[in-house]
């Protein structure tokens, strides 16, 4: 049985790549070129992948190279550029909604493909979650875009089964050499479609270089990196219930960066998100209920040896 302190590491740790990625928002308003999200997506990818393959210079073997290519694609490839066009077509409130609804996805998806049935704390937990992030970020007035919700659900869908796809294939390799293979694999498939669609790549400044490298190294490299050691330690629906910090940061830089409004309604919105997380950690749960239980066992004897004496 894992130790609270390696419960919580693993959480925390986890927590670092849905920050990331909330942070990423930001970075690519502020310091990436406008309007080329699929050379930006490319970006993060191919570089970081070639990077961290030079680092790990082991190629796939056998099946490897297709479940490569595979989780490459789910994972990286088609996801970024399906959540560019829901980006592209929905408010980004609606979007960060519908993709809130990843815990359930990946929920259901783990219980078929690897058994792992979902524990009610666990779905109550996304249902809060779901209602946590509509507070946080959606707004009135917003317009329904059936293709940008199509996406959207479909980047949920297909990250979902990469994911778990990711826990049920034992890879051969460490963990750094599994990232590098998904990263290329990724940002070879986003490579043509960059191209067919946006064009020539863009001239960068000095902002925007800083921009790639943040989004490649923090944004990507290591939040992809933690979010795999995740899975491999935990419970799907564990990690993705983590995954629900994404809108959460992303809000928080908003007030503090573009004196974004922060209500009553945002702060019932990130407390429910928080409650949804909480529930979803069923070890650290029952870990804290059973050292309650000894305490309160220790004071219950302790009053009964005072009221003998």
């Amino acid at each position: 049985m894992l130790s609270m302190e390696t419960m919580w590491r693993n959480v925390l740790l986890t927590a670092i790549a849905p920050m990331a990625w909330g942070s990423t928002y930001f970075v690519t308003a502020e310091f990436l070129p406008p309007d080329r999200p699929l050379f930006a997506a490319l970006m993060r990818a191919l570089p970081v992948g070639l990077l961290l393959l030079a680092l790990r210079p082991t190629l796939p073997t056998g099946s490897w190279w297709w479940r490569s290519l595979v989780l490459g694609t789910l994972n990286i490839g088609a996801f970024f550029v399906l959540i560019f066009v829901a980006a592209y077509r929905l408010p980004s409130g609606m979007a960060a909604t519908l993709t809130a609804t990843a815990p359930i996805a990946m929920m259901v998806v783990a219980w078929f493909l690897i058994g792992e049935r979902p524990r009610r704390p666990a779905i109550a937990g996304s249902l809060l979650g779901v209602l946590g992030v509509s507070l946080l970020v959606l707004r009135a007035g917003f317009t329904v875009d059936p293709i940008g919700v199509a996406a959207s659900l479909s980047a949920v869908a297909m990250s979902s089964v990469g994911y778990v796809l990711l826990k049920r294939w034992k890879a051969p390799v460490d963990l750094l050499t599994l990232t590098a293979w998904q990263l290329v694999a990724g940002g070879l498939m986003l490579l043509p479609v960059a191209l067919l669609v946006e064009g020539a790549p863009p001239a960068l400044d000095v902002r925007a270089v800083g921009g790639f490298l943040y989004v490649g190294l923090i944004g990507t490299a290591l939040a992809n990196y933690v979010w795999f050691r995740g899975l491999q330690r935990m419970p799907a629906a564990s990690v993705s219930l983590i995954g629900l910090l994404n809108p959460v940061a992303g809000t928080l830089l908003g007030v503090a960066f573009a004196h974004e409004v922060f209500g009553a309604v945002q702060a019932t919105g990130m407390a429910l998100v928080l409650m949804g997380v909480l529930l979803g950690q069923p070890a650290i749960v029952s870990a804290a209920r059973r050292k309650l239980g000894r305490g309160r066992g220790v004071r219950v004897t302790e009053a009964a040896s005072l009221s003998v004496r």
